[in-house]
C-alpha cells in the first residue's frame, strides 16, 4: 500500500460531476505536493461513482497515475 501523506475521497453519481471533482482534487493535491517535492498523485478508482486521490510516495514527484480496483 502506497505511503501517503494527504488523501481525497471523491463520490459521485454523473460524469460531469466526476470530471470537476478530479480535476480539483488534483489540482489541491498538486499544490500540496509542491511543497514537499517528493510525492506524486495516484487517483483510484474503487468502484463505479467511488474515487480516491492521495499523494503517494510510489508515484514519481510531478507524476500522476490512476489504478482501477
Amino acid at each position: 500500500m502506497p505511503s501517503t501523506t494527504q488523501t481525497i475521497d471523491i463520490h459521485v453519481d454523473n460524469r460531469k460531476v466526476l470530471d470537476e471533482r478530479l480535476d480539483a482534487a488534483v489540482k489541491c493535491l498538486q499544490e500540496a505536493a509542491m511543497a514537499t517535492g517528493t510525492h506524486g498523485i495516484m487517483v483510484t478508482r474503487n468502484r463505479p461513482g467511488s474515487y480516491t486521490a492521495t499523494l503517494s510516495d510510489e508515484v514519481p514527484f510531478g507524476m500522476t497515475r490512476e489504478i482501477i480496483l
